[in-house]
């Protein structure tokens, strides 16, 4: 297990965001983040993505567990309108704020819970802090994932992402990592579309954006992204990021979203050097951030003290 997995993880995750969202959604909202995607001083701005995955890496970070009710109001006084949050997320987060349970407020747009990407956009982070234990991963997944997200499809959504980021992290083969997820699979929504493209794997087929987005999805729901994610990150993890990138600009749709999960997952096969150059919003804290849980895992005793970490920026 390696530092620079878990820095190319944050840093693959922001990147993908960043990059991704210009291009994300109408020409209403591309308009919006063509005013507001950089900082003052040229930097590319995350969205709620990134900001949210910070969010989860510092409540673990701070407790050394999922603890729902601090992360809830975590994730609700981090919420700024500028960062693209959803309209579900939106309401969600503002009721919370307010001092309404996460349990209650996470019911209200959405009787039976959201099952959109945004558990599931913040997920690898749950395999860093516990990149030494699969069955805590994939339950702190779970436990993360309903504070915001608590249809089961958006819970199943977050709980595969991570189960990736976690193969991949312990140095699983390709195929492996699809298999580890495959096994985690139970909602059939999910299942079909993975199945999907695990054959066009094993046929070495190659469809283009479109038929990606048609057979597997672009959009903002879990099922219709986190597929979409794993097979672009897995069909670009010997490529470059900028291509990859390319290809997810093309499938249109949720681009800032998936393009964050393919990301972190593209970060940790790759490591961080072969990220883009891009000039990234808060680039140090979020390596601060990835050192920190990498940190963890060698108080844990599953990894060796690294020695240049504090130049990685």
């Amino acid at each position: 297990m390696k530092a620079e997995r878990f820095i190319g993880c944050v840093l693959g995750l922001a990147t993908g965001d960043a990059m991704g969202a210009p291009y994300e959604g109408g020409l209403l909202e591309r308009g919006i983040w063509r005013l507001i995607g950089k900082t003052r001083d040229g930097c590319l701005r995350w969205t709620d993505d990134t900001q949210m995955a910070i969010d989860l890496a510092e409540s673990l970070l701070s407790d050394g567990h999922v603890a729902p009710d601090r992360l809830a109001r975590r994730f609700a006084f981090s919420y700024r309108w500028s960062r693209g949050y959803g309209p579900g997320a939106r309401k969600v987060l503002r009721r919370i704020r307010r001092g309404e349970p996460w349990e209650q407020a996470v019911h209200r747009g959405f009787p039976g819970g959201s099952y959109g990407n945004g558990a599931a956009m913040r997920a690898p982070i749950v395999a860093l802090f516990f990149a030494h234990d699969l069955r805590q991963t994939i339950a702190s997944a779970r436990s993360s994932a309903r504070v915001t997200h608590a249809h089961p499809l958006g819970i199943e959504g977050a709980v595969m992402i991570a189960v990736a980021a976690h193969s991949l992290l312990a140095g699983d083969s390709i195929e492996q990592m699809v298999d580890a997820v495959r096994g985690e699979c139970s909602m059939p929504e999910m299942c079909v579309r993975v199945d999907r493209f695990s054959e066009w794997m094993r046929g070495n087929e190659q469809p283009g954006p479109q038929d990606v987005a048609r057979h597997l999805g672009n959009g903002t729901s879990a099922p219709t992204s986190c597929p979409t994610a794993l097979y672009v990150a897995a069909r670009h993890m010997n490529k470059s990021f900028e291509e990859m990138m390319r290809f997810v600009m093309a499938c249109r749709g949720d681009v800032d979203t998936i393009a964050a999960m393919a990301g972190a997952l593209w970060g940790i096969g790759n490591g961080y050097e072969r990220l883009p150059p891009v000039r990234l919003e808060s680039r140090e804290q979020l390596v601060s951030i990835a050192t920190r849980l990498y940190d963890e895992q060698v108080r844990v005793g599953h990894a060796e003290p690294s020695k240049d970490l504090s130049s990685r920026s």
